[in-house]
């Protein structure tokens, strides 16, 4: 089982759309690294799995 795992995660602000179809399985006890560009969604992504943030569609999930 998964420590954090997305399915189809995804977020949209009206006509933009911050964060895609994203699945992801982080198992515990690993490091995970989140990286990328400006407006690549990364914060938007952290958000979305402390509950901060609901999605638009799509599943986040903390053991």
């Amino acid at each position: 089982m998964p420590f954090v795992e997305t399915q189809n995660l995804s977020k949209h602000f009206g006509a933009i759309t911050a964060l895609n179809d994203c699945s992801i399985e982080i198992p515990q006890g690993t490091i995970f690294g989140l990286l990328g560009p400006n407006g690549a969604g990364k914060s938007t992504f952290i958000r979305l799995l402390m509950g901060m943030m609901k999605p638009t569609s799509g599943t986040a999930t903390i053991a």
